[in-house]
């Protein structure tokens, strides 16, 4: 048996005798840093493209759009615009261009997602010129029939809706997106049967949404397999009728930066359990927003496997091992924006509660520091390996780059976010972690209400309180001798510091539990410790803090039909409690 490294060292020398006779036809495997994988940009009649010059027979193009369910304008739009993709134009029919991308050997495809519209094709390298054109014709020549809106396009609208009904993971995924970002990012993906799209879906507002999404600024083209030069001389030629702003009289489409709320939805489904536990993830590479600690969490967490045959040896799928019935994963979905870290549950309700309890146990060793520093090595490989897997993938790369150049003019390269993923450090990754349990999480759950826990079942619901603190009002000029100690431990009910600083801001995290454990209602806590706080300042203070307070509530009793005399609440109650404590001592 030859040993394996005489078979390397006798590798090496062939290949070197080879480049020596033949340097020009010397070829390297390509790394994660090779300039193949990386898109060479540009801009032709206005419009932005890049493109890769992968070698090989096929070509793959495609118009990226920002027109996904974020920057609709009515409900039904995005999915409207998709499907009248590749229908009639003023220069072919429908019928026309699907028998001749078949005679082409070509495959036309278009989807959406929550922020762009993909319209695109693959076919032969050497068809680009008529593919070109004919997406140059969906974006400008598109008829928009009536015929074609209420017999195909709305029609399978709606069989999409029926099949949303039974899907219970797509309702959890879209409950987390609209507890997380409320509208914008929150929009359903495809609007739901009690939605009512034909309210909204004609022929003629759909044209005028296809203006704005398809005017010069709001997309852009990628093509794997194609010229930079050829693509940018076609581009120039096909696309002369694109409109190069939005019309005026339209509305225009809405870029409001994206917020996170967080918060808790439950659905009754007999379908099927899903449970999802989101926090505020990564944004895209391109956008401002890029966080690769996130990336290295979400695979430190997994739970799903990747190796066949074995459960996996991430931290999710090791502390869930004993939930056979419930499948664990973790995904960081990114937007240009924002992003949404989320764990999604999915199987048997019993086994998804007792895996939720050991998400967040998870979440707290990591923030504590309990965790092996291999682990997050193992972590730090397999997210910049997934990430560089995504990118080189030519889908995924489509989109990814052609959102980068709408948004922000820079296409998705794969060298940057490489080197971003192998700078986290071990302490990122732990900040990272406790900055999702100390923020607001998002929990959807779909399926079994009655098994399916509350979020505080599992320790994470709690309140973020924001106590404006006025520095005049607690500094130690007004604060009595003596009840500043009073005052900090009022404040460590909340679980803060129990210092107070001049600061015009606290934020205290008040678990739900503190106030409940004294028997006592909400509002009644804060009334408490509004009063303990007022009467712990010096009297000018005291007496305008008092004043703040004040309210003047009167009465009148209405006899026959006339109003009586108008008395104070306040005066009237102390009389009456003073009358029945005099008359219980008489009768005494």
């Amino acid at each position: 048996m030859v040993p394996r490294a005489s078979l390397a060292r006798a590798t090496r020398r062939v290949l070197a005798l080879q480049c020596s006779k033949r340097p020009g036809h010397c070829r390297t495997l390509a790394s994660a840093k090779s300039s193949s994988y990386n898109y060479e940009t540009g801009e032709a009649n206005g419009i932005k493209f890049a493109s890769r010059d992968l070698p090989g027979p096929t070509t793959q193009l495609a118009l990226v759009a920002r027109a996904g369910t974020r920057f609709q304008l009515y409900p039904g739009f995005a999915e409207g615009l998709e499907k009248f993709a590749f229908k009639s134009t003023y220069k072919r029919s429908s019928l026309r261009i699907t028998r001749e991308a078949e005679l082409l050997g070509g495959e036309l495809f278009a989807y959406h997602s929550r922020e762009n519209l993909v319209i695109g094709a693959k076919f032969l390298r050497e068809d680009l010129p008529y593919f070109t054109e004919l997406l140059g014709e969906v974006v400008s020549k598109t008829k928009f029939t009536r015929h074609e809106l209420h017999e195909e396009v709305i029609r399978v609208i709606k069989l999409g809706q029926k099949s949303i009904l039974g899907n219970t993971g797509e309702m959890a995924l879209n409950s987390a997106h609209a507890v997380a970002f409320h509208r914008g990012l929150g929009t359903a993906l495809h609007p739901t049967s009690s939605v009512p799209i034909t309210q909204y879906l004609h022929e003629g507002s759909l044209e005028n949404f296809s203006r704005a999404a398809y005017a010069k600024p709001n997309f852009a083209i990628v093509a794997n397999g194609a010229s930079h030069d050829e693509l940018s001389k076609w581009l120039g030629e096909f696309f002369t009728d694109s409109p190069a702003s939005p019309p005026k009289n339209l509305p225009p489409i809405e870029t409001k930066p994206s917020k996170y709320y967080g918060g808790e939805e439950r659905i009754a489904h007999d379908g099927g359990n899903n449970m999802i536990i989101a926090f505020p993830g990564s944004g895209a590479y391109t956008g401002g927003h890029y966080k690769p600690e996130i990336a290295v969490l979400s695979s430190l967490l997994g739970g799903q496997s990747y190796i066949k045959w074995s459960p996996g040896f991430s931290l999710l799928a090791r502390a869930t091992r004993a939930q056979t019935q419930a499948h664990v994963s973790t995904r960081n979905l990114s937007y240009s924006d924002a992003g949404l870290l989320t764990i999604s549950m999915a199987g048997n309700a019993q086994h998804i509660r007792e895996a939720s309890e050991a998400i967040v146990e998870i979440l707290k060793a990591i923030s504590g520091g309990d965790i092996a520093k291999e682990d997050i090595q193992k972590a730090i490989a397999n997210a910049k390996f997934r990430t560089l897997e995504a990118g080189q993938n030519i889908g995924t790369g489509l989109e990814l780059t052609g959102a980068g150049l709408v948004q922000s003019g820079k296409a998705s390269q794969l060298d940057g976010i490489a080197e971003a993923i192998e700078g986290v450090t071990e302490d990122k990754v732990k900040k990272a972690a406790g900055s999702l349990l100390e923020g607001k999480a998002t929990v959807s759950s779909v399926g079994d209400l009655f098994v399916l826990p509350f979020a505080e079942e599992i320790g994470l619901h709690y309140e973020i309180l924001t106590v404006t603190c006025k520095a005049q009002l607690f500094s130690d000029a007004n604060l009595r001798s003596g009840d500043r100690s009073l005052i900090c431990r009022l404040l460590s009910q909340f679980q803060a510091p129990s210092s107070i600083n001049n600061s015009h801001t606290a934020r205290l995290i008040a678990m739900s539990s503190t106030w409940k454990a004294a028997g006592l209602t909400y509002n009644r806590y804060l009334a408490v410790a509004a009063r303990v706080v007022r009467r712990s300042l010096k009297e000018q203070p005291r007496l305008q803090a008092e004043r703040r307070g004040e309210m003047d509530l009167r009465f009148a009793k209405w006899t026959n039909g006339k109003q009586g005399e108008n008395k104070n609440l306040a005066n009237a109650n102390s009389s009456a409690m003073a009358d029945g404590s005099h008359g219980q001592q008489q009768s005494s």
